[in-house]
């Protein structure tokens, strides 16, 4: 019998995936674990195995869909056995049902041209539950009860969150959506992610209808075409403003234009390109980091010369007895953690009005990927040695690069390090993880001309390795002072610090 390769569950908040890319095709021969397809959540970008050796029979899922977890995506037979024509009974069913809901979770866009630009968009097929010639949105009960009806003693609250996943009811916080307002095309009436943005681009997401008196004063939605010589819209004359009642309702704000109702110049020569599933997730979080924390940098400057002068006495001896690589970040996280358990304050987070003191250091690593940016997690950096954390962050950055993370890896840090310097940057003001309260970035070290204080008080230049630390801080909970003073304890462990686990390799 066929093997069922189905969407894993990558976490526990995690409800549906990603499929975006197929590392195998129908006929090709797999072995068991060997990496079969890619998927992106919204935690983590990974390569799943092979549940099983044999022949991929065939694709059930096409690339860039989504589904929910344990959906089958692909069937492979045993080794030798061919495809047969036609299933039977359940089963059949059941694959049926799956590709159909694959379908509907995601139709095809038809392309469509603009002569006067040159610039091709696709624009989404029309829903049926949501074209203009379909039945009018049910209610709140009916929609609920139509798709998934309630248990004994079920709330509506708890019907509604069981038919959609975390990532579904996140954005329709965000964008104010009832969620029982949009027909469900996934399991038993589950709402995907792709019927929330299809809701979204459809009328129904249209804000709800004006009052009289706000419908003249309402401004236009912007033009969905993409507009040769766009006019702006005049400003209010100043007498019309003082006109109007104290307690006239204030016209609505004209919503911000999407990009197709931006102008480009005729004959642009440009490509539009929908972002990633993680991209996507990087940009909302970094927008709201930036709304969350009151960002506050501060800059140190930072003298290696005594880390150089041991890291290249050992760094072949040290490779050689742990197997792996000796950098400076090794290094950058010991001092860390000794600043973080001296300033236990920058290692809290924000959690609504309440500050939450962690009391093991778990750090994050930012590792640059050539598809985005993951933050895998060094679990009790606090118990390891140098030897420990450089064995950790390069495995994470490994596996990271590899896509062979899992979502646990990436959560729960309670302070961040980013290496900017590693692409040659001298510093920067990183954006605060959330819900952290800081994040340090590492700039570039590297040799330069220092006036250095002589015995006898003269002064005199030398050659140095410096380089540039950056701390930046939730000036809610974390004042200048305390920033500073974190980041006094990183520079003089780094400059004064002793590293005798290493003084045994020299």
């Amino acid at each position: 019998m066929p093997t069922n390769v189905i969407m894993p569950q990558m976490g526990e908040s995690i409800a549906e995936g990603t499929l975006t890319k197929w590392l195998k095709k129908p006929g090709d021969a797999v072995k068991r674990d060997e990496p079969l397809f890619e998927i992106s959540t919204d935690k983590v970008d990974a390569e799943i195995p092979s549940p099983g050796a044999g022949t991929l029979l065939e694709i059930l899922v096409p690339e860039g869909q989504t589904v929910p977890i344990n959906t089958v995506v692909a069937r492979l037979s045993e080794a030798g056995e061919e495809k047969k024509d036609s299933m039977k009974g359940e089963e059949a069913a059941t694959a049926a049902g799956m590709a159909a809901q694959a379908a509907a979770a995601s139709p095809p866009a038809t392309p469509q041209e603009d002569s006067s630009k040159g610039v091709q968009t696709a624009a989404p097929a029309a829903r049926p539950a949501q074209s203009a010639a379909s039945v009018p949105a049910p209610s709140k009960q009916s929609s609920i009860s139509s798709s998934a009806p309630p248990q004994p003693g079920e709330s509506q609250e708890e019907l509604l969150k069981r038919r959609s996943s975390p990532v579904v009811r996140a954005i329709a916080e965000e964008k104010g959506v009832d969620i029982s307002q949009i027909q469900g095309t996934g399991i038993s009436g589950r709402v995907t992610k792709q019927d929330i943005e299809g809701y979204l681009a459809s009328p129904h997401s249209a804000a709800p209808a004006a009052s009289p008196s706000q419908t003249a004063a309402a401004v236009p939605a912007p033009s969905k075409q993409i507009s040769e010589s766009p006019v702006p819209s005049p400003s209010p004359q100043p007498a019309a403003i003082a006109a109007r009642p104290a307690d006239a309702p204030v016209p609505p704000r004209a919503p911000a234009p999407s990009p197709t109702a931006l102008s480009f110049p005729s004959g642009s020569n440009i490509t539009i390109e929908p972002m990633s599933a993680m991209r996507k997730k990087i940009a909302q979080r970094m927008v709201e980091s930036k709304q969350t924390s009151a960002h506050v940098t501060t800059v140190f400057e930072i003298d290696y010369s005594a880390i150089a002068k041991l890291r290249n006495r050992v760094k072949g001896r040290f490779e050689q007895q742990y197997g792996t690589k000796l950098s400076y970040l090794p290094f950058i996280l010991q001092a860390t953690v000794a600043a973080l358990k001296a300033r236990p304050l920058v290692n809290a987070s924000i959690v609504g009005d309440d500050i939450v003191h962690h009391r093991e250091v778990n750090l994050g690593i930012a590792v640059a990927l050539d598809w985005g940016l993951i933050v895998p997690v060094i679990r009790r950096a606090d118990d390891l040695s140098l030897v420990g954390l450089a064995r950790a962050a390069n495995d994470l950055a490994a596996r990271a690069r590899a896509k062979k993370l899992v979502p646990d890896e990436v959560a729960g840090g309670t302070f961040t390090v980013t290496n900017h310097g590693s692409f040659g940057s001298l510093f920067a003001t990183p954006v605060i993880n959330q819900p952290q309260v800081a994040i340090m970035g590492v700039g570039a070290i590297e040799k330069r001309a220092k006036v250095v204080e002589m015995p006898d008080g003269s002064d005199s230049l030398a050659i140095k390795t410096m380089g540039y630390i950056a701390l930046t801080f939730d000036h809610r909970i974390v004042d200048g002072a305390e920033g500073d003073a974190f980041v006094n304890v990183v520079k003089a462990t780094l400059e004064n610090g002793s590293w005798g686990e290493l003084e045994s390799l020299g």
